[in-house]
């Protein structure tokens, strides 16, 4: 019986032991089992989200929910990578803000426990909580676009949490998170173009974590987002939004064929967004 259990497990508890940042607590961290058929890979969205088939077996399994590190004790939450890289002078901030934090956490993502193993309800709030915890790293980290990515996961998993409980409003909040996400996507495109902060340190621009679409992926969301969630209130200003929001996609299909960073699936959406651009502009220039 026991070994069947073991069998049906979608994640196991890392024997290496990690060391808060912030508060010193140590802490082992929850990890996604891969292979036996846990993960069924299903369509691409235009948010170059990976849709995952149920399993006969397993169930739902949704590799988002395992991916923020996040202390269990004061809820301070990053990448893997950036983890231990908070600067010692932002701990006491960091601390300061616990309550707080962990308040606004569970007002959105309720009874979230990071003590035991992870559901949906602490897979969208970990990654609520890298969006905000990226506020204390500088600017060698690239937390702007790290904050996009975020919030664009935090959407996906409230997507699931809405299907799971319906009519608990995280619809709307799962809209919420995708205006944030084309905030800090075209921000952080901003500031790299003015030089205030650079994306080149950056290793997987995913934004899912089956592939990194690198950074013409990262163009491309500026774009789609943009069309999506960007500001409609002033015609004008929403034209020409939308025409360098064309250029750019223009610009992902026109250079070139396929390749690794840019598989088909990638280009049949970069084309349909350009399209639908393309429709609205010229809906608004008749």
């Amino acid at each position: 019986m026991a070994r069947k259990d073991k069998e049906l497990k979608v994640s196991f508890i890392s024997k290496k032991e990690n060391e808060c940042p912030a508060c010193g607590a140590l802490f082992n961290k929850e990890e996604l089992y891969t292979g036996g058929g846990r993960l069924i890979a299903g369509a691409l969205t235009a948010e170059l989200h990976r849709l995952y088939e149920p399993s006969a077996k397993y169930g739902d399994v949704f590799p988002l929910i395992y991916q923020a590190f996040v202390c269990p004790e004061c809820w301070f939450a990053s990448s893997e990578t950036d983890f231990p890289l908070l600067p010692a002078e932002k701990a006491d901030k960091v601390q300061a803000d616990k309550n707080r934090r962990q308040a606004d956490t569970l007002l959105i993502f309720p009874e979230t426990d990071f003590t035991e193993p992870r559901r949906l309800m602490e897979g969208a709030a970990s990654q609520y909580l890298v969006l905000r915890c990226y506020d204390y790293y500088g600017k060698n980290t690239s937390p702007t676009i790290k904050q996009g990515i975020a919030s664009l996961r935090t959407a996906w998993l409230v997507d699931e949490l809405d299907k799971k409980y319906p009519q608990q409003h995280y619809d709307w909040v799962a809209t919420l998170f995708r205006k944030k996400a084309e905030y800090f996507y075209n921000e952080a495109l901003a500031r790299e173009q003015k030089g205030a902060e650079s994306m080149s340190g950056i290793k997987a621009f995913g934004p899912d974590t089956d592939k990194n679409y690198s950074y013409e992926g990262m163009l491309y969301l500026c774009a789609y987002l943009r069309y999506k969630y960007g500001s409609s209130q002033n015609p004008v200003a929403r034209k020409s939004s939308l025409e360098s929001a064309r250029r750019t996609i223009a610009k992902l299909f026109g250079m070139g064929k396929m390749s690794k960073d840019k598989p088909g699936a990638f280009l049949d959406q970069a084309r349909k967004v350009y399209d639908a651009i393309h429709k609205e502009l010229g809906e608004s220039d008749a």
